[in-house]
Formats: C-alpha cells, sequence, structure tokens
C-alpha cells in the first residue's frame, strides 16, 4: 500500500507527532437526539437544530485541545468543526445516520445532498468516514450489496486524494443481543473477517476503524469482568493479535459507545497483545455523561463537565495509547 501526496497530507492533519491518531468523535445524530429527549423527559421532536449544534459545538471546543482530530457529521457538526481547535483535523460522515431497517442486513446509505467533492472543497474535511454493519456470516448477496457500495466510495475518495476511513460495526443477523455473552464467543471471527475483507485492495480503503475483537466484560480477570467469562485473558490477547495479523491497512479502535473504564481496559489489552494499531476514534467514552447534564442542566453545566470529567477521559485514552505505532507503518514510504 502507498498513499498519494494528496492523502498523505490529509492524514498528517488528523496524527500528532508520532504519526498516531488521537481522534474525538461526535457524529451521533439520531443516537444524540434519543439521549437528549430521554433524559429530558420530552418527544424526540422537541430536540431543535440548535440543541444539537450547541452539544457538537461544546464538545468539539473543549475537547479537540486534547486531540489530534475529531469525527464530525454535515447535518449539525458543522458549527462544531469552526470551533475546533487548530491543531485538530477533521473527518466527516459520509453516511446516512441509520439504516433502513424494513431491509435485511442493515443496508447502507449516503446523506443525498452531500458529495466526497463538497466534503472536502466545501466542508473542509481531512478524511471521509463510512459506518457499516457487517458481519462475513451475512448472507452473501446482502454483504456483495455492501462491498460494491464500499468500492463506489473509494473510488470516489481517490478521485479526490482525500482519505477513506471505513468504520465497520458487526450484528447478529439473526437478531441476538451484541451486548451479551453469545455474541461476545462471535464477535472475535466477525471483527478478524472484516478486517481482512476490508483490506482488500479493490476498496481503496485507508483507515481501518475496528471494534476491539473481544467484549472485556467477558474476559475472565479483567478490570470489568462480569463474572461469565467467554474468554480467558490469554484467549482474548490471541485474538487482539489474530485480528490484527489480517489487517492489511492502517488500523485504530473505535470505542462503540462503551463505558470509558471498559475502553481503556481494552486498549490495555492491545497493548498488553502488541497489536500494530494507529490509535483511535473514541466518542461516547469520552462525553456520553455528558448528555442527561446537558438535557436537565444546560450549557453551562456540561461545559463543566465536559472541562472537568471529559478531559480526563479523552486524557485517559491519550495515555493508553501511548504504545501505538504510525500509520505510516502500514501505509507504504510514499507516504512518509
Amino acid at each position: 500500500m502507498s498513499l498519494s501526496a494528496g492523502k498523505a497530507r490529509h492524514m498528517n492533519a488528523l496524527s500528532n507527532k508520532d504519526g498516531v491518531i488521537a481522534a474525538a468523535a461526535m457524529d451521533q445524530r439520531g443516537s444524540l437526539a434519543k439521549a437528549l429527549a430521554t433524559a429530558k423527559g420530552v418527544p424526540q421532536k422537541e430536540i431543535t437544530d440548535e440543541m444539537m449544534q450547541e452539544f457538537k459545538t461544546a464538545v468539539s471546543r473543549v475537547l479537540t485541545p486534547h486531540a489530534s482530530a475529531i469525527l464530525l457529521d454535515p447535518e449539525w457538526g458543522l458549527p462544531a468543526a469552526k470551533a475546533r481547535a487548530k491543531n485538530a483535523g477533521l473527518l466527516l460522515a459520509y453516511e446516512h445516520s441509520g439504516y433502513d431497517n424494513t431491509q435485511p442486513g442493515r443496508l447502507p446509505d449516503l446523506l443525498p445532498h452531500v458529495s466526497v467533492k463538497r466534503l472536502k472543497e466545501d466542508m473542509g474535511a481531512d478524511a471521509v468516514k463510512i459506518l457499516l454493519y457487517y458481519t462475513p456470516f451475512d448472507d452473501p448477496k446482502i454483504n456483495d450489496i455492501k462491498h460494491a457500495f464500499i468500492e463506489r466510495v473509494g473510488a470516489e475518495c481517490e478521485t479526490y486524494e482525500i482519505p477513506f476511513f471505513l468504520e465497520f460495526v458487526g450484528y447478529d443477523p439473526q437478531g441476538g443481543d451484541e451486548k451479551g455473552f453469545e455474541y461476545a464467543k462471535k464477535k472475535p471471527a466477525i471483527v478478524k473477517g472484516s478486517m481482512a475483507e476490508f483490506s482488500k485492495p479493490q476498496y481503496k480503503v485507508d483507515v481501518l476503524k475496528v471494534e476491539v475483537p473481544v467484549n472485556a466484560n467477558f474476559v475472565e480477570g479483567s478490570s470489568v469482568f462480569k463474572g461469565q467469562a467467554a474468554y480467558s485473558r490469554a484467549e482474548a490477547l490471541d485474538h487482539f493479535r489474530d485480528a490484527a495479523s489480517v489487517a492489511k491497512k492502517p488500523f485504530i479502535y473505535l470505542s462503540a459507545g462503551v463505558s470509558n473504564p471498559q475502553f481503556i481496559e481494552s486498549l490495555n489489552m492491545a497493548d498488553e497483545s502488541g497489536t500494530d494499531y494507529s490509535g483511535v476514534l473514541c466518542g461516547r467514552a469520552t462525553w456520553k455523561d455528558g448528555m442527561p447534564i446537558y438535557a436537565t442542566k444546560g450549557l453551562k453545566a456540561l461545559e463543566d463537565f465536559l472541562s472537568t470529567e471529559g478531559v480526563k477521559n479523552i486524557e485517559a485514552v491519550n495515555q493508553a495509547i501511548t504504545r501505538a505505532v504510525s500509520w505510516k507503518k502500514k501505509a507504504g514510504v510514499a507516504a512518509a
């Protein structure tokens, strides 16, 4: 793999001096509105555009001085993009928030009034992000649709010389609980198979944004162990190594909505296993406790939370990724 000069320039804007991506994420849309509505005790339709923008802007302004980049969305996140610290690069989401659940397979869709050209040239993005629900074990016809979808986005990003970050989130096609014990046993194979698939050159993905391959709640002896073991710690570390071994592109870990302690424990296992990951894109593990605070107490209370607990959370993540390796290691000499 090698990057064009244009893509390499943007990648440098997204990473720290060591070539590690220490990025915050605030591209939640429907889930954010739902959480705010629940905390306020009102219908979701009462969560206004102004509230969404205000929340995202506060997160961006307070946390980006401690991040190498931030992931936002074009719908409510552009004011937050302008409020970010000068040191922080910008990733923008391209997918429509929420997929069509009337069809099998959680098929993806793009924002209708957005293109890669617009994300880069009009909105100032340094990278394009796609979230894809994916499991190698779904119907091959479903996965073929998703493969073609990612090929199209990859070609579009290549044309405009902008990095393509692909986030794939596993699921159970039979509708099982993705946070439960049975799914935890399946998760390593799902993550590994997805990393192997989207490392293939036809997708033109530049960075794989991946889930950790185990659920730390079910790792025997982990700091967040819940009492039911899907894997021993030694087995969990092997799963980290096994998934990393198939990645032909730089990869970073996503927090997937877990608590800050659980994400830190997962990163500690990544370090212990010796995986060559290149950083994180961490959202809710940093700021999710601010949602009910904002909903019930307003902006000033949210800013107070972010400047104390939020900064503490993101610095804990930064400390946990000190052994991450530069994305340039897997991106080829042309990127250096």
